[in-house]
């Protein structure tokens, strides 16, 4: 008996334990926060593409060092923007062996493909189509990269 008098009075005042309403807003809040965080990223990547992208076009016409050198810094910004995002991913969501393996086979194929484009532009035997050619397959690796 007295036990049920001391459950009904702490029904009454609100004594029980209550759920915390904030608990679950902040589960949300981070989601939200982590949602923009990808959004401002993938954005930025966007944002390094169509720049590369230009750069590459106007190594192809131009075909000098000079331009060489600033399409390669551009690339070498991008891959370090991607392996550290996908870094951070795989720290978020536990380990996952495959996905970095992934990037890192990604890099490997994008420096050979800037070692065989700087031959070329070096010898000056490149066309401006092959060079664009070999500025398109580079493109797409790095949109693998980030997709």
């Amino acid at each position: 008996m007295d036990i049920r008098r001391i459950m009904e009075t702490q029904s009454l005042h609100g004594t029980g334990k209550a759920k915390r309403p904030d608990a679950e807003a902040g589960v949300s809040f981070q989601n939200v926060i982590g949602q923009k965080r990808e959004d401002r990223e993938h954005e930025r990547f966007q944002r390094q593409i169509a720049a590369i992208h230009e750069k590459g076009e106007l190594l192809a016409e131009s075909q000098t060092v000079e331009s060489l050198a600033e399409y390669k810094q551009l690339i070498k910004d991008f891959m370090k923007d991607a392996v550290d995002a996908a870094l951070r991913l795989e720290d978020k969501r536990g380990f996952n062996r495959r996905g970095r393996a992934k990037i890192y086979k990604i890099v490997e194929q994008v420096d050979q493909k800037l070692l065989a484009l700087t031959d070329q532009v070096i010898s000056g035997e490149a066309s401006r189509l092959s060079l664009l050619d070999q500025v398109g397959e580079i493109r797409g690796l790095l949109v693998n990269v980030y997709v």
